[in-house]
C-alpha cells in the first residue's frame, strides 16, 4: 500500500499513454502503453486498464495530467480533444484529476473546455520546467517516437519563444521528427547511395524506426507500433523497407550498403535536428557552455548533438529526475523515456506541498 503523498503523472500522447508513479517526492516507477488514439478514444481505455493492472491501488494516489493526444484526427478539433481526453481520465475509478495548463496553474477535469488551449499540448513545458530548476541554463533535447522538442532554458526559467504547436513549430522548438513512427521521406528529397544522389519516393514505405532498427540504436521496447507494411521487424524485413525507399529490392545491395544506407538516413535526421537546435540556442542566447539535457527514447542522438555543438550532455533521468535511492536500472531507462509524466507528477508534488 502506498502512502499518502503519492502522485500519478500522465501524459496522454496520440500514440503512447505514458505514466510515472511518485512515492514520497520520489521516483518509484515509470510505464509506457500503446495507446494510438487516432483509431478511437476506446485505445485510452485499453491503456488505462493496463496501467490499473500494474498499480491496482492508484485510486490511492493523487493524479496529474497532461497531453498531447488531443491532436489526433480522431477529434474534430483540438478543443473536443482536450475535453474527451480529460472526461475519459475522469471516468476512472477514484480518480480526482488535475490537468496541467502551463503558467494558468492546474484545473479540474470538469474546467478543460474553459482552459483547452492552456491544456494543449504543454507536456514539453512540464518537462522544460522541471529541467530549468534544476540546470538553470542549458537545452532540453526531448527526442520522442514521432516529435523532438528543442526548449531554451535560461537563469531556471523557460525561455521558450512559443507556447503552442503551431508557435513552436515557427520558432523551430517543435521538430515534427522522431526515431520511431516519422516516414523517411520526410527526412530528405535526395540519399547518398553507392556514389550517387538518389531521389527519395515519396511513399510511406519506411519509417525511423527501420533506420535505429538497424543500426541497433532502437530499443525493441519502443518499437511499439507496426511497420510501415506490417509486415516484420527482422533485419531482412527492415533492409526490404529501406530499400523500397529508393526504388530497389533489398537483394539488389549487401548487407553492408543497406547499414549505411540506414546511417545516411541518419545523417539526415541529425543534421536537421542540429541545424534547429543551433537556431533555438541563438535566439535565447543560451551560453555556450551550457548543457543539453536529453530525454526520450530517441536520447541515443542527444550526445552526437552535444558534441557537434561542443555542450556537455546530461541526463533528464540522471540528473534532474528525483529516483528513488537505489531505483532499479528499469526505472531510471523509463523516466528517461517518459519525461513529461514524470516533470508533471514532481511539479504537481511540489505545488501541493
Amino acid at each position: 500500500m502506498w502512502p499518502e503523498r503519492s502522485v500519478i503523472g500522465w501524459d496522454v500522447g496520440g500514440a503512447h499513454l505514458k505514466a510515472c508513479l511518485l512515492v514520497g517526492g520520489r521516483v518509484r516507477d515509470v510505464a509506457q502503453w500503446p495507446c494510438a488514439l487516432w483509431q478511437g478514444i476506446e485505445q485510452l481505455d485499453v491503456a488505462l486498464a493496463r496501467a490499473r493492472a500494474r498499480w491496482p491501488d492508484m485510486a490511492r494516489a493523487a493524479h496529474a495530467v497532461t497531453m498531447t493526444g488531443e491532436m489526433a484526427d480522431v477529434f474534430e478539433h483540438r478543443a473536443q480533444g482536450v475535453q474527451r481526453i480529460a472526461e475519459r481520465m475522469a471516468l476512472q475509478p477514484g480518480i480526482a484529476l488535475a490537468l496541467y495548463a502551463g503558467e494558468r496553474g492546474w484545473c479540474a477535469a470538469d474546467a478543460a473546455g474553459d482552459h483547452w488551449a492552456d491544456i494543449a499540448s504543454a507536456n514539453w513545458l512540464a518537462t522544460a520546467r522541471l529541467g530549468a530548476r534544476r540546470v538553470g541554463d542549458g537545452v532540453l533535447v526531448d527526442i520522442g517516437s514521432t516529435t523532438t522538442d528543442l526548449i531554451a532554458l535560461r537563469r531556471e526559467r523557460v525561455a521558450a519563444s512559443g507556447r503552442t504547436d503551431a508557435a513552436r513549430l515557427a520558432s523551430g522548438e517543435l521538430v515534427y521528427q522522431g526515431v520511431v513512427r516519422t516516414p523517411l521521406c520526410a527526412l530528405t528529397r535526395r540519399l547518398g547511395f553507392r556514389g550517387q544522389r538518389c531521389n527519395v519516393m515519396n511513399e510511406f514505405f519506411a519509417s525511423t524506426a527501420d533506420v535505429y532498427r538497424l543500426t541497433g540504436e532502437l530499443d525493441a521496447a519502443h518499437d511499439l507500433h507496426p511497420a510501415a507494411d506490417g509486415g516484420a521487424k527482422d533485419a531482412d524485413g527492415t533492409r526490404r523497407r529501406l530499400a523500397r525507399m529508393i526504388g530497389m529490392d533489398a537483394a539488389d545491395a549487401s548487407e553492408q550498403e543497406w547499414l549505411d544506407a540506414a546511417r545516411a538516413w541518419r545523417g539526415h535526421q541529425t543534421a536537421e535536428i542540429g541545424e534547429q537546435l543551433e537556431r533555438v540556442a541563438n535566439q535565447a542566447a543560451v551560453p555556450s557552455q551550457a548543457p543539453l539535457i536529453s530525454a526520450g527514447c530517441g536520447s541515443f542522438l542527444v550526445q552526437e548533438l552535444a558534441e557537434r555543438a561542443g555542450r556537455p550532455c546530461l541526463s533528464f533521468a540522471c540528473d534532474v529526475a528525483p529516483l528513488e535511492p537505489g531505483a532499479a536500472a528499469h526505472v531510471a531507462r523509463w523516466a528517461q523515456v517518459c519525461a513529461p509524466s514524470v516533470a508533471v507528477a514532481v511539479l504537481f508534488d511540489d505545488e501541493r506541498r
